[in-house]
């Protein structure tokens, strides 16, 4: 595994000859610190991504050292937002996604598990983090009639990313909203002023997904875990996650508001063992990066997530 992301001054999806896109790029260049770790950033490095730098990669390693398998909260993460997205295309019906928080391109990403049930599915990611913009094209890929788009936008200016959303999306017909591992880096009540605003915007029929880092469950692993990264958080109770929902009208879809690996899970984990031996020279993050995450138990678990439809 590669100890830092692509330069984005070399960058293939950087690099182009026209005076516009070498402005952009330097635009990129600018607001990039590789001497701070970066949430995004942080959480490619636990999903075994290649897209960090050197000083991501250490306060997740010291992070492991609190919490060795800390990495199935990420992990777990990313397929609860697999199944939550086939759910909404296969039992609600919705062909268009507005992804907030996007991070650094990690398959399947949100239109390719959509465009699996509906072809023609319309996404578009969000995201503020300068690297995550410098590998944006990997995601803006579209079918016949799919589209997908990338909105350079902050969480915290709703009102820029539903005026952006709207070159790409309809949002007169309904719309599944994502807030997967995003809402926990802002404080309330901006957090639930956003939550409103988003979905105050969306017609009858639309959806939201969200997970949400949680003290509830191990606070003994998870605290240590997250002090050593150096991030803020803003941890919330399943009262507070549930209140983002219903406190906008959304009563959550069964099993409610839950461990992100016990949201009806569909018996495709698989376990990988891995011998001493198969090991060797490797630091945590390599290793972590070859198991698999079916041997998740609830202690391991940190992360809420429910489903909610907007009547």
């Amino acid at each position: 595994m590669a100890d830092s992301a692509p330069s984005p001054r070399t960058s293939p999806d950087l690099d182009k000859d026209t005076e516009a896109d070498a402005e952009t790029a330097a635009r990129v260049r600018d607001r990039i610190d590789t001497t701070r770790p970066h949430p995004s950033r942080v959480y490619d490095a636990l999903l075994g991504g290649r897209n960090h730098y050197p000083v991501d990669r250490a306060v997740t390693l010291k992070s492991l050292e609190r919490n060795p398998r800390g990495y199935l909260d990420v992990r777990h993460n990313r397929d609860f937002i697999r199944r939550a997205v086939l759910h909404l295309t296969r039992e609600a019906g919705l062909r268009q996604f507005l992804d907030i928080g996007t991070g650094l391109p990690t398959s399947p990403n949100v239109h390719e598990i959509a465009r699996s049930v509906v072809p023609d599915a319309r996404v578009v990611y969000v995201d503020h983090d300068p690297v995550v913009l410098a590998h944006a094209r990997a995601l803006l890929t579209g079918g016949p009639e799919g589209r997908t788009s990338y909105l350079d936008a902050d969480l915290r200016d709703p009102h820029a990313i539903l005026y952006g959303a709207r070159a790409t999306l309809d949002l007169e017909q309904p719309v599944g909203l994502g807030l997967a591992a995003i809402l926990h880096f802002m404080e309330s009540p901006a957090a639930d002023e956003t939550v409103g605003t988003l979905l105050d915007a969306l017609p009858s029929g639309s959806a939201v997904f969200l997970t949400h880092l949680t003290p509830d469950l191990n606070p003994g692993t998870l605290l240590p875990a997250l002090r050593a990264t150096g991030l803020d958080f803003t941890l919330r109770t399943h009262a507070e996650v549930l209140r983002l929902l219903t406190d906008n009208g959304l009563p959550p879809v069964d099993p409610g508001v839950v461990p992100v690996h016990r949201w009806r899970p569909d018996g495709t984990w698989h376990t990988t063992d891995l011998e001493p031996e198969d090991t060797t020279g490797q630091d945590a993050l390599e290793v972590a990066a070859r198991r698999g995450i079916g041997d998740v138990r609830d202690e391991d678990i940190n992360i809420y997530g429910a489903v909610a439809l907007k009547p």
